[in-house]
């Protein structure tokens, strides 16, 4: 393995606030996607939603997220990370706060697909810009910790959204307005951030590569210690002409395999854990509990990605969450403690899933189409969480709760499969060697292009 001072760096205050920093997107990505599962409680009942209503209202942030991945991805390309970084939050404020005032449904759907577009834009600027900057020991942990703001967001959701429920009828629109307080607290942290040195040294900006690399590792380094991957000349169409079409198709097969049933849940989890009989507060209770539980599982992937692996992490992740939900879906009358327990047993192991969302994307592409890769990997598999949360009151009230988690359980379970044939395995190598096709990333089956001979 060979080494550079970039790659094999120390973790300094920088990445430590970077990472903190970056997280930020998904902490609001949590929150709006959880608040909305709270809020519609006081909507549904105030403009007499019908079942196809609510699930537009939960998947219209999905449909953006969609539509704004794959565009912040291309953006980030072209143009760099760093003022995307905060210009994307801008909009999340505007938005945010423009549904205090929203009077029909077919406003507030607007609104929630304008902030879908800008949470998904944030994907791909700020984990490229954080695997770009990461030393290969701590890019799997980093990226993890990343999603694992998700779960924090939606917990605080939960907790808001109970407590902003004792404002009477009105309640829910503090709610939805309430993400733009942590956004614009995200927009000012943010300032100041510095540019990604190799999109820099990738464009030709080859002095202000130099001047960002001395600031954040010190004298001496330069563009010259960082590895050929920049020099590729690779551009979007590779992800489709190219050998990197089959790491495509494997990021978003996954993916779409770890969000459809966690993102279904998510948007209706007090209605979920109302039909498997925990009401009113309790189900409130339930999900922020099952939230935490949720960050638990991908704070304790985080600590074993770089010991396990990231293959076997992933395929033990959807095997063992995937058997949570069969179970829930088998035995929806059981207990409430047994019922508690396969959801907080789901929200732990899934956790192996949902870090290597933002890492394995991260790891297979290069820097030239990295955020591309990125965002286009979110938007696909949006289609099938998008399609997934509306279908969740159908199917709550068409066939029932068991039936509706034992389709939640076969999806994760096919993740499984997934990964057995195609997850390649990227532990301790640094970018350029991750991204490189016919690198040194292994696998014992890989779609094609993961590797070439």
């Amino acid at each position: 393995m060979t080494t550079n001072p970039l790659d094999d760096a120390t973790l300094s205050p920088f990445h430590k606030k970077l990472a903190l920093f970056s997280s930020g997107g998904p902490f609001l990505d949590g929150y709006i996607l959880s608040i909305i599962g709270v809020a519609l409680a006081q909507i549904t009942g105030q403009w007499r939603l019908n079942e196809s209503e609510q699930g537009l209202i939960g998947a219209s942030t999905l449909l953006g997220i969609f539509l704004g991945a794959f565009a912040g991805g291309w953006l980030t390309d072209k143009f760099g990370r760093k003022t995307l970084f905060t210009v994307d939050l801008v909009a999340i404020i505007v938005f945010s706060a423009a549904q205090f005032f929203v009077g029909d449904v077919v406003w507030l759907i607007v609104l929630r697909l304008l902030i879908g577009i800008a949470v998904g834009a944030d994907y791909p600027i700020a984990t490229s810009l954080l695997a770009e900057f990461s030393p290969r020991k701590y890019r799997g942990p980093l990226l993890g910790l990343y999603v694992t703001m998700w779960f924090v967001g939606a917990a605080a959701a939960y907790i808001f959204g109970e407590m902003l429920t004792g404002l009477g009828e009105g309640g829910w629109r503090w709610m939805l307005a309430s993400a733009a307080l942590p956004a614009l607290a995200i927009v000012l942290a943010r300032i100041g951030t510095p540019e990604s040195p190799r999109w820099l040294a990738k464009v030709g900006k080859v002095e202000e590569a130099n001047a960002v690399l001395e600031k954040v590792y010190g004298p001496g380094v330069s563009i010259a210690d960082l590895p050929e991957e920049v020099k590729e000349g690779f551009n979007v169409r590779a992800l489709i002409t190219s050998g990197y079409g089959g790491r495509m198709m494997f990021v978003t097969v996954f993916w779409t395999a770890s969000i459809v049933p966690l993102f279904a849940v998510y948007a209706f989890a007090p209605a979920i854990l109302g039909a498997l009989h925990l009401d009113g507060s309790m189900a409130q209770v339930g999900s922020a509990v099952i939230t935490v539980m949720f960050m638990v599982g991908c704070l304790l992937a985080c600590l074993v990605v770089n010991r396990m692996g990231r293959r076997p992490l992933m395929i033990h992740s959807f095997l063992w969450s995937g058997l949570a939900l069969l179970l829930l879906g088998l035995f929806p009358s059981a207990p409430t403690a047994i019922v508690m327990a396969l959801f907080i047993g789901y929200a732990v192991l899934i956790g192996g899933t949902q870090i290597m969302q933002w890492v394995y994307p991260n790891e297979l592409f290069p820097t030239e189409i990295r955020g591309s890769a990125v965002g286009l990997a979110s938007s696909l598999s949006r289609i099938g969480a998008a399609i997934g949360t509306y279908l969740v009151p159908v199917a709550l009230s068409g066939l029932g709760i068991g039936v509706t988690m034992l389709i939640a359980g076969v999806i994760t379970l096919l993740g499984a499969g997934i990964s057995l044939v195609w997850a390649p395995e990227t532990r301790g190598l640094s970018l350029a060697e991750s991204a490189a096709l016919g690198g040194k990333s292994s696998s014992r089956s890989r779609p094609v292009g993961l590797s070439q001979p």
